[in-house]
């Protein structure tokens, strides 16, 4: 028998940590997949986490979580097949750690992601546009920073986790003006700005008037904002 709590750790420190240096959304996506798993488990077997086997994720069951996501949590099959790629991934981990279960991985991995159709990928009108930036009460610290941040996501389309690891030093204000993130897959890229969005973002530095290492949009507790904070914003401007 190989007791799943060692092998997850390993993983989760040996294996994306340290060989694969993944980002810190990768690991956390991977941490949330793993938590709604071993819950999972622990509701159908009875038992608690620290005392499943790894032979507890029998392909079966591992089916069963995935049906549990669409069926009972209400997840999109984009989101059922993000938690199958976590599962896979430390599944292919687990193979060269527990080789007595290498039959039982093969059939894990054998587990198919589930197709779907593809949506077209809809975007805002220029009155939407307007509606949404004209949305924040800029007569508040806080509404002034919705309405800056609104202003860049708008201009260069950068992904609510770019925005919100975002830092004063990764803006270039002068001439040819650029923002700085690290997009996907850790890849540095610069995105050009316009006028009017530079206009705004030095309005909000001086507002800051922090140190170049301080997030560029901060919560109220002077944290960087998280995606979940950016989408609320988004859903709720006002």
């Amino acid at each position: 028998m190989s007791a799943l709590a060692p092998l997850l750790q390993a993983y989760f420190t040996e294996r994306l940590a340290r060989q694969r240096d993944a980002s810190p959304h990768t690991i956390a996506s991977y941490r949330d997949s793993f938590r709604l798993l071993l819950t999972f488990l622990h509701e159908q077997t009875g038992r608690p986490p620290s005392k499943l086997q790894l032979e507890d994720l029998n392909p079966e069951r591992i089916t069963a979580f995935l049906s549990h996501l669409e069926n009972e949590r209400g997840n999109s099959v984009r989101t059922r097949n993000a938690r199958l790629t976590a599962i896979h991934s430390f599944f292919q981990f687990a193979a060269l750690k527990a080789p007595e279960c290498s039959e039982q991985i093969a059939r894990v991995l054998s587990i198919p992601e589930k197709r779907y159709r593809s949506t077209l990928i809809s975007y805002l009108t220029k009155p939407e546009i307007d509606a949404l930036l004209a949305a924040p009460d800029r007569a508040t610290p806080t509404g002034r920073r919705d309405h800056a941040l609104l202003v860049l996501a708008v201009q260069t389309g950068l992904r609510a986790s770019e925005l919100a690891s975002l830092r004063c030093e990764d803006l270039n204000l002068d001439t040819g003006a650029w923002v700085r993130c690290d997009g996907k897959g850790r890849k540095e890229r610069c995105t050009p700005l316009t006028r009017p969005t530079v206009q705004v973002l030095r309005v909000w530095l001086r507002e800051l008037g922090g140190d170049p290492a301080c997030p560029l949009f901060p919560s109220r507790t002077g944290e960087h904002l998280t995606r979940a904070g950016i989408w609320r914003l988004v859903a709720n401007p006002d």
